[in-house]
């Protein structure tokens, strides 16, 4: 039986609901900038430290690897303190690691300061779903088409700002540790928000994640986010390179990357709106995965023939990723289920995705070549068009886990769930005093 009840967002003031929107968009800005400002000056990176591709392909990896492990830390951190203070201490840990390995003389130090700046993007990953399911769970389509728009705008500026600023510095490292700013104009944000904008850990409830592997669906999910995953990590990690070495200067290069990034964008910002629609699902996921075939055998057999063309088409490949944030919504009926599911959801995804860069790199040390580049991403894009049919099935991973572990969803403990008109999830309605966690 449900009930109707003002949402939980509607007893947060005006106030806090905005700064909590921009905060996460702010967040959202940095979660990339760690990553794609090595690939433009990976080459200068590899000389500066005196390291081979095999090495570099670990640096490419390492950060893919960070967010699967930290990410598993965001519930337990989540339940301890309050999201805001999780977020500002990672985005403050971000700032650190990017001045850290901006310093580095060799190869362990870059490695600690890249595990250290990827806490703000491996907690931020996880973290922010479940905040917009929490504050705005009617508005899920705008606002994750919001931040995942912000996270492309950010993860374009580093790529095209790298190699210019490391030409006009005379530093790779410069190109690296400017991005440590806009990490603490972030941090800043979330520790400006007010206490009572937050209620005490109590209002969380726990959710097991080991019950999801009852969930076809949550593992699908887990190898869409995967694959998705996979494809970028390589265009961040290995697609300047690859058109350095097939003759194009290092500045086209990164200029390539950074159209890359910029054609995301605007599709960032409609992807997660098309995505709450069901009968638009599957047929987005088919666009996709043409254009990563299309894309990757144009950027395989004529690399400087239209490179511009096959780096958009990849780029439109890539909008999996705003479609595979809405479907984690969209799949779970809580707040709490989208926090079980986004972590396991990335977090193994991301295990999956970090074989991508490490392969690319060995391979080439082995080969001399690239081309066990494009059988890497070929494969993972068959393995994405499955997993993603999948995943846009109409269900709920909580009646699938709850088939198998009765009263595992906290929906299922409720009798405060209300079933909205539209293909968003059930909101729930908490009838505690209490406002959500800041």
């Amino acid at each position: 039986m449900t009930r109707t009840a003002p949402a939980p967002a509607a007893r947060t003031t005006r106030r806090p609901l905005v700064l909590i929107a921009i905060a996460i968009v702010l967040t959202a800005l940095n979660l990339r900038t760690a990553i794609t400002s090595v690939g433009p000056v990976l080459e200068e990176i590899e000389q500066g430290l005196g390291i081979s591709s095999g090495l570099a392909g670990v640096i490419t990896t390492m950060p893919v690897l960070c967010f699967a492990l930290i990410g598993f830390t965001a519930p337990a951190l989540s339940a301890r303190y309050r999201d805001a203070h999780v977020l500002a201490g990672a985005l403050l840990a971000m700032a650190a690691g990017l001045a850290l390995r901006s310093a580095a003389a060799g190869f362990p130090l870059f490695l600690a300061g890249t595990a250290l700046a990827m806490v703000g993007g491996a907690l931020g990953n996880v973290l922010l779903p479940s905040l917009v399911k929490r504050y705005f769970p009617t508005r899920t389509g705008a606002l994750v088409g919001a931040y995942s728009t912000a996270m492309g705008l950010g993860g374009a500026l580093a790529a095209v700002g790298s190699q210019p600023l490391a030409e006009a510095t005379g530093s790779w490292r410069w190109a690296l540790v400017v991005w440590a700013v806009p990490a603490v104009v972030a941090a800043a944000v979330w520790l400006s928000l007010p206490t009572s904008s937050g209620a005490s850990r109590q209002s969380h409830t726990a959710v097991r994640m080991r019950s999801l592997v009852h969930s076809p669906t949550a593992i699908a999910l887990a190898l869409f986010f995967g694959a998705q995953a996979l494809q970028a990590y390589v265009v961040i990690g290995w697609s300047a390179q690859y058109l350095r070495d097939s003759g194009l200067s290092a500045a086209t290069a990164g200029l390539l990357l950074g159209l890359n990034s910029l054609v995301g964008l605007p599709l960032s910002a409609v992807i997660p709106s098309l995505t709450v629609r069901p009968r638009l699902q599957r047929p987005l996921l088919l666009t996709f995965v043409a254009s990563y075939v299309v894309g990757w055998c144009g950027l395989w057999q004529a690399p400087t023939t239209a490179p511009w063309l096959w780096m958009t088409l990849i780029a439109v490949g890539m909008g999996t990723f705003s479609m595979v944030l809405a479907l984690i919504g969209l799949r779970a009926r809580t707040p709490e289920t989208v926090a079980a599911l986004s972590t396991t959801t990335q977090s193994f995804g991301y295990v999956i995705a970090g074989a991508g860069p490490l392969l690319v790199g060995v391979l080439r040390g082995i080969t001399g070549g690239y081309t066990g580049m494009f059988v890497v991403v070929l494969t993972a894009v068959g393995v994405l068009a499955v997993a993603g049919w999948i995943a846009t099935r109409q269900v709920y991973v909580d009646d699938e886990v709850d088939r198998s572990v009765p009263g595992w969803s906290p929906a299922s403990r409720r009798d405060d769930v209300v079933d909205p008109a539209g293909a968003e999830p059930p909101v729930v309605v908490r009838t505690d005093a209490a406002s959500p966690r800041g």
